[in-house]
């Protein structure tokens, strides 16, 4: 409105200056005429660029506005949803614990951004004390707490089941990359851990229930397993490591690396009755007590 009232008065007063200048038909009059008409056509150009500028730079603007406003209205979504699962997965209720857990996948699936801290979430749980339940005990016949773990037994298997699916590169439609795991000083029951690949892995001072099956894996970084604690058999077959740190390990139920692998088992130990079952000649390098051996770097003989 303001701009429309500047030009017109713009425009009475030229014609105005023109028709006093001008307005006596001499020959000097038209040149002069043409002279004000091209610095008139350069001011109007001018003035049309400027404008169009200025109409950009506010379509740009509230582009840009726009797009922040959808960006924080969906890292407020974001957050809402995953306060809201964390606290399913804080539930006494094992059923709402299954539900925080689906959810955080879901969450993780749609938002790229925020896998690795999913994963962190997945992780500390994990990562909470927890007394495995009596397998030879019949579920029929459970007391109130037993029934407890074992539904606790439940939730935790399919935490490391989620996380196992979305660490497999053969399946690009669900594969998580560049992810690290920080299971350390978990209690894990018959993980099985195949054909991913992870950036990085802490299980130091890791207790493994049952078979531990790590077979295929690539870790790209660190494979932290300082003093775990393996109760069964370890399965480490074409497993592929960046670096990897086995000292202090204990592997009660003997292992299985392989023929080639890279794997740093100084310092570990291992049952001597497990030694001829289980650990190829070449790997053990003491017998430290009557019942353990200490194990070498992993490297078969011809």
């Amino acid at each position: 409105m303001f701009w429309a009232v500047g030009l017109g008065v713009v425009a009475v007063g030229s014609v105005a200056v023109l028709l006093v200048t001008l307005g006596s038909g001499e020959p000097q009059d038209g040149v002069r005429l043409d002279v004000v008409r091209t610095a008139s056509s350069i001011v109007l150009g001018t003035g049309g660029a400027a404008a169009l500028l200025l109409t950009a730079r506010r379509q740009r603007c509230a582009e840009l506005d726009l797009v922040q406003k959808d960006h924080d209205a969906t890292e407020r979504r974001v957050t809402e949803l995953y306060g809201k699962a964390a606290d399913q997965l804080g539930s006494d209720k094992a059923p709402v614990r299954l539900a925080g857990l689906y959810a955080l996948e879901r969450l993780a699936q749609g938002n790229p951004a925020h896998r690795q801290t999913i994963v962190h979430l997945v992780c500390a749980y994990l990562r909470m004390p927890f007394t495995p339940p009596p397998e030879a005990r019949a579920r029929t016949r459970l007391g109130p707490r037993d029934a407890h773990r074992f539904q606790e037994l439940e939730v935790r298997q399919t935490a490391t089941a989620l996380l196992a699916a979305h660490l497999r590169p053969d399946r690009p439609e669900a594969f998580w990359a560049d992810i690290a795991l920080d299971l350390s000083h978990a209690t894990l029951v018959k993980l099985t851990l195949t054909h991913a690949r992870i950036r990085a892995a802490s299980f130091a001072g890791t207790t493994f229930v049952g078979p531990a099956t790590f077979r295929g894996t690539e870790f790209a970084g660190t494979a932290d397993f300082r003093d775990t604690c393996f109760r069964d058999l370890a399965d480490f077959r074409r497993v592929s490591f960046g670096d990897s740190v086995f000292r202090g390990a204990e592997f009660e139920g003997g292992a299985d690396f392989g023929v080639h692998t890279a794997a740093k088992l100084a310092g570990a130990r291992a049952r001597t009755r497990d030694l001829r079952r289980k650990w190829p000649q070449g790997w053990v390098e003491q017998a430290a007590e009557p019942d353990w051996a200490v194990l070498a770097t992993a490297r078969r003989t011809p």
